[in-house]
């Protein structure tokens, strides 16, 4: 869909690698589930523009999950662009990753859209928070391409998706993140990962959006604290139309989908 007509992008998150292969998170074998979509996506998919990949790669942050984790991305044959979450050791996985079809930048501009990309981390915590310069340099990039649309992409999801305990670890200054977005009329979404389930919404013309993990999703109501269920990996198309428009849906791996 490029070249005027917008972007096709494919959005996934919450990989969970751990350090050794096979080793299991909740009973879940992460490789395992990983693989599995990767294969979806490479049999099942049309190349996108590019994939999206909304932190959380690493469970514990070590140098042979991103290793991993760089294999299986290899397979995709687009440049996948990746932004750290609250499991993730950011220096590592620049270190362990940055390089050929693997992206660590800031902006992905292109056919009229921008997508921006933000650290929401905090060292040691679970929820998220964005420093100054992360919202300074949302700020400049938005005022830079004014004329462009614009997608913003984080780990942690700055709205209530209506888990007690998802809704616990969220970003903690959401409203300095739209006091940002407020100001500048081109913003069309906004996009994270975080709390392993699907969420669709709006405020006022801006799309929200959060994508299903890879490895294993997190029980809608978050009552009696947290409770997931095992398996079925998800991902989330996205169509970023000339005219500022973003088509999407979250895909299952156990959904029936034609091969490319």
């Amino acid at each position: 869909m490029a070249n005027g007509n917008g972007l096709r992008l494919i959005n996934f998150s919450d990989c969970h690698l751990i350090e050794t292969a096979g080793a299991r998170l909740r009973g879940v074998d992460t490789d395992a589930m990983l693989g599995a979509l990767i294969e979806r996506l490479v049999t099942a998919e049309p190349v996108p523009d590019a994939f999206l990949l909304t932190g959380d790669l690493s469970q514990d942050g070590s140098p042979a999950s991103y290793r991993r984790a760089r294999g299986h991305l290899a397979r995709l044959g687009a440049v996948a662009h990746c932004i750290p979450g609250n499991h993730d050791a950011p220096a590592v996985m620049a270190e362990t990753m940055a390089g050929g079809r693997v992206r660590l930048d800031r902006v992905l501009a292109r056919d009229g859209w921008q997508v921006i990309f933000l650290d929401s981390t905090v060292p040691g915590e679970d929820d998220g928070f964005l420093r100054d310069d992360e919202l300074a340099a949302l700020d400049a990039a938005l005022a830079a391409r004014p004329g462009d649309h614009a997608l913003v992409c984080l780990h942690h999801h700055p709205v209530a998706v209506g888990g007690a305990w998802e809704d616990f670890v969220s970003l903690e200054n959401a409203a300095a993140l739209f006091a940002v977005l407020d100001r500048h009329a081109g913003v069309r979404g906004l996009l994270w990962g975080h709390i392993h389930q699907p969420f669709d919404g709006w405020r006022s013309a801006m799309r929200l959006m959060g994508t299903p993990a890879t490895c294993f999703q997190f029980m809608p109501d978050g009552a009696g604290g947290l409770r997931v269920t095992a398996g079925r990996p998800g991902y989330r198309r996205l169509e970023l139309r000339a005219g500022g428009e973003i088509g999407t849906e979250v895909v299952w791996l156990d959904d029936n989908a034609p091969r490319r």
